[in-house]
């Protein structure tokens, strides 16, 4: 299977109208479709498929103003992929669950009911679109089955807006033994966000992996990941095993002659590259306390996040802690997720940090 993470349009936002965005919903479609073949792809809905970007109103406004028009044409365009129930839920509000295989079970939810971008939220900020009791119905059915999930999403939580994240995050820790795994986009970077039980906020619980852009935007190589899952048999975690990174190095294709076909190349195997025993929450926690004191691994880290291009600019001490405290914090705004780290960076001066770094 494939998971699609969102955000099918170029980012000329001011250039975009309705048409402009459906005829890119239907183009890269269509490619995946071809490119793919028969696999089946489970798409999620990103911020920049709506026009204005980042408008997505709840599904209560009815009428031109509302998103009707885009999830139509998405649930039309994605009906060979998608289950009738499904394609409910994605006319209704962006979001919606289905079988991948048997015990494993697919949310994908429409993170831009959580954006700190979305104006409609004004309105409602907390659970604008009743996704997050949806959310929770769906987990607490899946306990009962026996079923695991996989979350899929656009926005990482910990870049949504408060309420919802730490709501999230408390969905998260209820249903621990039932989320096998949570897939994000939207960073245009190769990072991830830990999850840690809600009592001592000690114990990694989950781990959403953002995964790096197809996607030059900005100053970037294309990238892709494929991970390594515990496969469909009695009893499977269904859990992340592995993952690798491939890209398209630019700067050798520029290069090349012209004609020449492009080169994918594998830059890095996780648990190889980080030494990883395993690929749990724990391993990856236990990752960023080793980056604290190794220098090396740090800066290989910091070259695999940018996909083997990183900025001139080295990332020196406030850098770097800004950017272990995000690898910390599955939920938006709260310091206390950083305080074990060293050295300590007052946290009004990383989330500083963090605006300056985000590119989307």
């Amino acid at each position: 299977a494939a998971y699609w993470t969102g955000d099918i349009p170029a980012h000329n936002v001011w250039q975009q109208s309705r048409g402009d965005q459906l005829r890119a919903l239907r183009t890269v479609t269509a490619l995946l479709r071809a490119r793919l073949g028969g696999l089946r792809v489970f798409p999620a809905v990103g911020n920049h498929e709506a026009t204005p970007v980042n408008a997505f109103p709840p599904p209560y406004v009815r009428g031109n103003r509302s998103a009707a028009w885009l999830y139509d044409a998405m649930a039309e365009a994605w009906q060979d992929w998608l289950p009738p129930a499904a394609l409910h839920t994605l006319r209704a509000g962006g979001f919606y669950t289905a079988q991948v295989w048997p015990g494993l079970r697919l949310v994908s939810l429409n993170m831009n009911f959580c954006s700190q971008a979305n104006f409609w939220l004004l309105i409602n900020a907390t659970d604008p679109a009743g996704q997050l009791q949806w959310l929770m119905g769906v987990l607490a059915d899946a306990e009962r089955d026996g079923e695991k999930v996989h979350i899929i999403g656009h926005i990482p939580p910990a870049h949504c807006l408060r309420s919802w994240s730490w709501n999230y995050y408390r969905i998260v820790n209820r249903f621990e033994g039932t989320i096998a795994a949570q897939f994000f986009g939207h960073t245009h970077l190769d990072e991830f966000e830990l999850f840690y039980d809600e009592e001592t906020l000690s114990r990694p619980v989950s781990i959403a992996f953002i995964a790096p852009s197809v996607t030059t935007y900005i100053n970037l190589n294309p990238g892709y990941r494929v991970y390594e899952v515990a496969g469909s048999y009695p009893g499977s975690s269904h859990a992340v095993l592995d993952h690798e990174t491939f890209i398209l190095n630019l700067t050798e294709a520029n290069a090349a002659p012209p004609g020449t076909a492009p080169r994918w190349q594998r830059l890095y195997r996780a648990r190889e590259a980080y030494g990883l025993p395993t690929a749990f929450p724990a391993d990856w926690d236990r990752l960023v306390r080793r980056m604290q004191d190794d220098e090396r691994l740090f800066q290989l880290f910091w070259f695999h996040l940018h996909k083997g291009h990183p900025p001139r600019e080295p990332c020196g001490g406030p850098c770097k802690a800004a950017l272990l405290c995000a690898l910390r914090s599955g939920r938006a705004a709260d310091p206390a997720l950083c305080r074990p780290l060293r050295p300590a960076l007052p946290f009004p001066r990383v989330q500083e940090l963090w605006r300056q770094r985000r590119l989307c």
